[in-house]
């Protein structure tokens, strides 16, 4: 008879709740009992408010508890969960739970199901069916495959990832490369950690299939020095993706050459703008470049470089093994695809939840958070980071859309939902906003490096009364906006202008 297999998360959220105690009291009940069972450390389902949050494969299939505490777990035996038995915890088939009903989970599919570092686990569930594709297919193709599923980067900017990719290829150069922006350091965001904890070989696979489509055959992953779990998970999944042949001089038997290494940023915001992330990279100060030329032409070391987030490259796997159409089915307009939406601040169900576009903002917020925490009404929510506007609550109703954002004068960015209750002060948000530019600023350009702290001085003054303060505080903006050489001074305007719009009365004494 084969062991009872239980899924315990080791996903930084789940951890920080005490995941790894939970495993380490299954595991020593199950043995004061006699009872032969298997735990797998698997990512996060992504319904954080249940963390940690422990399903038992039973014959019915798998049925999730949680929150789980060490000191619960001789109850939960006791209970019987192995066989499904019922408790307060017992949360019943996770895949049919409410969260889950209006999501398409794509690129998250395996995330939560899977061994996270298992090659055989991650085959058994799909993987790299798409690879497989891909080594039969020559570069036109898969970049024309890429291109036609409508996938645009899902780091910010939004860029057609065909179009990047097709800049490369046909860029000649004796080496390329291919980056993975993992420098994920947006407030309310968490899908690349969350993925990379819990499919990094999703990564691995889309960055193999993006060195085939350009030509590169060196792989570049710059991950945040906040995220030490996330390093563990990525080294040992990298270490089994080269034992079983999918990295290195051979991979899956082809003859094609592709390999990949892991480098640690240094905490700076900045290096998640992909010319700053070049300089660190290199060794050098992370600070911005000016352009042209452009990475994809002149990157990494001077040479032709693709530069994607994690969920861009996660993402494609899937348009290579179930075909672009499939893909570009999903979605609206130009948005095409799924996004995976981060629920962050004054909000009853935060976690991940991955989506079509097309979806209204409202929507997620109530059908999926579940309306504030506090339990008071919704006031303010930002998308798309520290950066990122602030929208109202009569704005709720847009689409999760590009251009719909745009319209508004926002963005959606990486994905990432602060929400704010009605007694949140939106003047010291907006005064946040200035200040963190100032800090996280790398100098290069003025607008940026003095605006910023004139930005902060201006706010004080005109929550101090002084009217006259108001439109200087707009100029500076403007001058911010289009002055900047990058989007860190770029688009720090965006969430003070638009406290300043929907909110003025907070600026007032």
């Amino acid at each position: 008879m084969s062991a009872m297999r239980l899924f315990v998360p080791r996903d930084a959220a789940a951890l920080s709740m005490g995941a790894d105690a939970v495993a380490d009291a299954i595991a020593n009940e199950a043995a004061e009992r006699g009872l032969d069972i298997e735990i797998v450390r698997n990512g996060s389902r992504g319904l954080l408010w249940l963390e940690p949050l422990v399903e038992v494969q039973t014959d019915a299939g798998r049925v999730a508890y949680g929150p789980v505490a060490a000191e619960d777990v001789p109850a939960l035996f006791d209970a019987g969960w192995l066989d499904g038995g019922e408790h307060s915890s017992r949360v019943g088939e996770i895949s049919t739970h409410a969260y889950f009903a209006g999501q398409t989970r794509v690129t998250f599919a395996r995330v939560g199901v899977i061994d996270p570092v298992n090659v055989d686990d991650y085959e058994a569930h799909g993987g790299f069916a798409g690879l497989r594709k891909a080594l039969d297919m020559d570069a036109e193709t898969i970049v024309r495959a890429v291109t036609e599923s409508g996938l645009r980067g899902r780091g910010g900017a939004a860029f057609p990832t065909g179009i990047k990719w097709r800049t490369v290829l046909d860029t000649p150069a004796a080496r390329k490369h291919i980056v993975c922006n993992a420098d994920e350091g947006d407030s309310g965001t968490f899908s690349d950690r969350m993925l990379m904890e819990g499919d990094p070989l999703a990564l691995i696979e889309g960055m193999v299939i993006a060195g085939l489509a350009t030509g590169a055959t060196e792989g570049w992953i710059y991950l945040r020095s906040e995220y030490p779990n996330a390093r563990r998970i990525l080294a040992d999944a990298l270490a089994n993706a080269r034992a079983a042949g999918w990295l290195g001089d051979d991979i899956g038997g082809s003859g094609k050459r592709f390999d990949i290494r892991l480098r640690i940023g240094a905490g700076a915001y900045i290096c998640g703008e992909e010319t700053s992330l070049l300089n660190s990279l290199e060794g050098r100060r992370g600070e911005v470049r000016s352009k042209p030329p452009l990475p994809a032409v002149a990157g990494l070391f001077g040479e032709p470089t693709v530069i994607n987030n994690v969920i861009t490259l996660a993402s494609v796997p899937a348009i290579l093994a179930d075909g672009a159409a499939a893909y570009e089915a999903l979605g609206v307009d130009r948005s095409r695809g799924t996004l995976p939406l981060q629920l962050a601040g004054n909000i009853r169900h935060g976690g991940l939840l991955e989506v079509s576009f097309g979806i209204s903002l409202r929507e997620v917020l109530e059908d999926f958070g579940g309306g504030t925490a506090s339990g008071r009404p919704i006031r303010a929510v930002q998308v798309g980071g520290p950066l990122g506007a602030y929208l109202t609550e009569a704005q709720l109703d847009v689409a999760i859309d590009y251009e719909a954002f745009a319209a508004l004068g926002a963005m959606l960015g990486h994905g990432g939902i602060v929400v704010f209750d009605d007694t949140v002060d939106m003047a010291e948000q907006a005064r946040h906003a200035m200040a963190f530019c100032a800090i996280e600023s790398c100098g290069k350009c003025t607008p940026c490096r003095i605006g910023s702290v004139r930005g902060v001085e201006v706010i004080d003054r005109l929550r101090a009364g002084d009217a006259s303060q108001e439109p200087l505080l707009r100029d500076l903006c403007q001058t911010m906006t289009h002055g900047s050489l990058c989007a860190m001074g770029g688009l720090t305007p965006l969430p003070v202008l638009s406290a300043l719009n929907h909110f003025r009365e907070d600026f007032s004494p």
